[in-house]
């Protein structure tokens, strides 16, 4: 069967890749007709009610499904004690790496829209890590088994109403109780994915007193869902609304001090870290639903007629497409080169020389992705701007282009924190370089 052009990526459309092996292409193959039974087929449907049925959820948790979304390397260790050696398709635990991840990523972003695949992943992607890197032994074995085999829900919970890029300037408290045994929180967050059906939520707080900055954020386990001094109410957001966007009020919730991850003061080196994840994981789902996007547009222009001649025979439509799908294939290329280099490096490597380069790449994401939206709305024309028929997905994938933009570092910050980065990076090579000449 032909295939439309920009549906999928070239290595996917028959053409030969340097950085995809076999046991990548038999991952791929597994995973397809599993997501789209289970997820794809129903994503538009499910995006318009607002809310996956709880089912689906458990059908991903039975099938190991959702722990594909945890950062490469898996944590090979806890998954073998709890029973589980392999994914989909036979591919053992130990051999995933960044672009098996990467894929993954790709096909639950199919259907173009960030919301359906959003709601059963975000918690595992963002929540999970930093209890895995971090914490100590003891906060591993209360909440790491019940959260891998996905019988409890995460999130990541930083963003505050007054404080969305700016992490350091958090304002929710975590004071410690007069008998010391407890730190009492007190706060709000908002926009937090996947936060309305959290059981345990990795917080950013402040520990140390007014003015501390950064170095007075903490992370800790907040337990959410019925929790005392806990209440939440979803945000119906522009675009995926079915990830289940949620504001949260923290009234004097009391933790035990044992529920701190890693180090008091530690917060914003551990947000940084796990930042990477988020920004690459939300770079490769906009890059395909930019993908999803193009094609519709292409596979409609060339059967819609108008002044007695298809769309695609117009010149003027051949070059928006062209410009798009240039935009489109190059961020694809940058997105798979840096899952490459991904599985070269060490976590320590990578998050050194690519930090800054990751900033970069999410920041592209959206600005392809607004492109590739735009021109497919404008080629629908009206079926475009319609929230039913024919132009419904690319309508809808329009309205989810800001979340991209801004989460996960807004647009501009993004652009911004990849030259100072870069500029740093520069800086301490010419350092060393200098230092090595004197010896």
């Amino acid at each position: 069967m032909a295939k439309v052009p920009f549906s999928d990526p070239p290595w996917l459309m028959g053409q030969p890749s340097p950085i995809f092996t076999e046991s990548h292409r038999r991952w791929q193959a597994a995973i397809r007709p599993f997501i789209q039974k289970h997820l794809i087929d129903h994503a538009v449907e499910w995006e318009v009610a607002e809310t996956l049925p709880d089912s689906v959820f458990t059908e991903f948790a039975k099938a190991n499904m959702l722990i594909p979304a945890l950062p490469a390397p898996l944590p090979v260790e806890w998954l073998k004690r709890l029973g589980i050696h392999e994914l989909l398709g036979g591919l053992k635990v130990e051999d995933f790496d960044y672009l098996h991840s990467l894929i993954y990523v790709d096909e639950m972003a199919r259907s173009g829209l960030a919301g359906p695949g959003g709601s059963l992943t975000t918690g595992v992607a963002f929540g999970v890590p930093p209890l895995l890197k971090f914490a100590n032994k003891a906060l591993q074995e209360k909440y790491l088994p019940e959260l891998l085999r996905a019988e409890k829900r995460s999130c990541i919970a930083i963003t505050e109403p007054e404080t969305g890029s700016d992490v350091a300037g958090i304002t929710t408290t975590a004071v410690k109780s007069a008998d010391g045994k407890s730190y009492i929180i007190n706060g709000t967050k908002k926009w937090i994915t996947n936060g309305i059906w959290t059981d345990y939520s990795t917080m950013a707080v402040r520990t140390g007193g007014p003015g501390s900055g950064a170095a007075g954020l903490s992370l800790m386990v907040v337990p959410l869902k019925n929790y005392p001094g806990v209440n939440m109410r979803r945000l119906k957001v522009g675009g995926q609304v079915s990830a289940g966007t949620t504001y949260i009020e923290l009234d004097d919730v009391q933790v035990p001090v044992s529920n701190l991850i890693g180090v008091e003061g530690q917060g914003m080196r551990y947000i940084m870290t796990n930042f990477n994840h988020e920004r690459l994981t939300i770079a490769v789902g906009a890059t395909r639903q930019a993908r999803t996007a193009l094609a519709a547009a292409f596979e409609y222009v060339m059967k819609r007629e108008a002044f007695g001649k298809t769309l695609m025979q117009q010149p003027v439509v051949r070059n928006r497409l062209a410009k798009a799908g240039a935009l489109l294939e190059s961020q694809s290329a940058w997105v798979e080169q840096f899952g490459y280099q991904m599985t070269k490096m060490t976590k320590a490597d990578a998050d050194r020389e690519l930090g800054g380069l990751t900033a970069l790449l999410k920041a592209q994401s959206g600005i392809v992705l607004k492109e590739c939206a735009e021109v497919a709305v404008l080629l629908f024309g009206g079926n475009g701007y319609t929230r039913s028929g024919q132009g419904q997905l690319v309508e809808m994938i329009y309205r989810e282009v800001p979340g991209v933009r801004i989460p996960g570092g807004s647009e501009d910050v993004m652009l911004d924190l990849a030259v100072r980065q870069l500029v740093k990076l520069y800086q301490g090579k010419l350092k060393q370089l200098q230092k090595e000449a004197k010896i």
